[in-house]
């Protein structure tokens, strides 16, 4: 839908995200598939994921995808690329 305020993809990751950040864009992945050693990194926080599993991403919080997984990331507002940044 053109009208939709967001983005919504499909994300595969084999290896480890760079730790980045956004500051105007929520992202909220829903797991699809993980391996077994999936986790996210959110700030300081290193947590546990799973299929079925969805975590909110909010401005600001740095965060990294860790281990194999497949996700349906859903962006608010629309994704936009200059919104990515690196310590």
């Amino acid at each position: 839908m053109a009208d939709f305020p967001g983005t919504i993809h499909i994300t595969e990751i084999s290896t480890d995200a760079r730790t980045h950040y956004h500051r105007t864009l929520t992202e909220t992945y829903y797991f699809l598939e993980c391996g077994p050693d999936a986790k996210m990194q959110l700030d300081d926080d290193v947590i546990d994921v799973h299929p079925g599993m969805c975590v909110m991403i909010r401005p600001g919080v740095r965060h990294r995808a860790i281990g194999k997984m497949k996700v349906l990331i859903v962006v608010l507002p629309k994704f936009d690329p200059d919104d990515e940044w690196f310590d």
